[in-house]
């Protein structure tokens, strides 16, 4: 039987570009839904809390790909390393920093984007340009020793604004290309922007996005 899950996956690949990548946001959503996904030809998923993540892990094959795509707190950092293949949401320097010492003392190398701030509300998390700008300037990047910073994720303001949104995705895509076509930084493998949900994918895209998270347009409403 084709399920729903596979019907609106079909629907959300064939409406996006081959060269962007599609993260099914799976948070909220039971392992059921994440196998119809799976079995479908999915294979990257994001969750935003640790305790869920670790609850599905064992439950999915071994070759899907965890995003972890929702606000990391420091003590929980250890939970997750070895088992995700990208953290999109590390917000500060404090939490890069602990993701590289958990690394290392792990024995793996972590993949990870600077989630920045540029939205016009203060409940969400993240660095702002400034800040990320400072970050590679003073090589603050060069000292991570088990980290890879792969790219830039960020998240436009909560509205209806289509201006607005546009122009949020364009201030995070300006910052990434900058960082990314400064040949003085050395970035190897900076090559991911993640920008775009369910509902502004699309705007996103046009402003450059290589990665939409997706959810609500695959799974339907979370189930709380």
């Amino acid at each position: 039987m084709y399920s729903y899950v596979a019907k609106q996956l079909d629907e959300v690949r064939q409406s996006i570009p081959r060269d962007v990548a599609l993260v099914a946001v799976s948070k909220f959503h039971p392992i059921e839904a994440l196998q119809e996904a799976y079995n479908a030809g999915q294979r990257r998923f994001g969750e935003s809390r640790v305790q869920e993540l670790l609850l599905k892990y064992p439950q999915m094959p071994d070759d899907v790909e965890w995003h972890f795509i929702g606000h990391l707190q420091t003590n929980k950092v250890r939970q997750i390393i070895g088992k995700v293949s990208l953290i999109e949401s590390v917000d500060s320097y404090r939490l890069l920093n602990l993701i590289d010492k958990e690394s290392l003392r792990a024995g793996v190398t972590t993949r990870v984007l600077l989630q920045l701030h540029v939205a016009q509300e203060d409940t969400k998390f993240g660095f702002s340009v400034e800040e990320v700008e400072e970050l590679f300037a003073t090589r603050r990047h060069q000292s991570l020793e088990a980290t890879q910073i792969c790219g830039l994720m960020g998240m436009a303001s909560n509205t209806d604004d289509e201006a607005r949104i546009t122009a949020d995705f364009a201030a995070i895509s300006s910052c990434y290309n900058r960082l990314k076509n400064d040949p003085s930084l050395g970035l190897a493998g900076f090559d991911t922007l993640s920008m775009g949900m369910s509902d502004d994918r699309f705007i996103a895209i046009s402003q450059g996005s290589n990665m939409v998270r997706v959810g609500t347009a695959i799974f339907g409403a979370r189930e709380y």
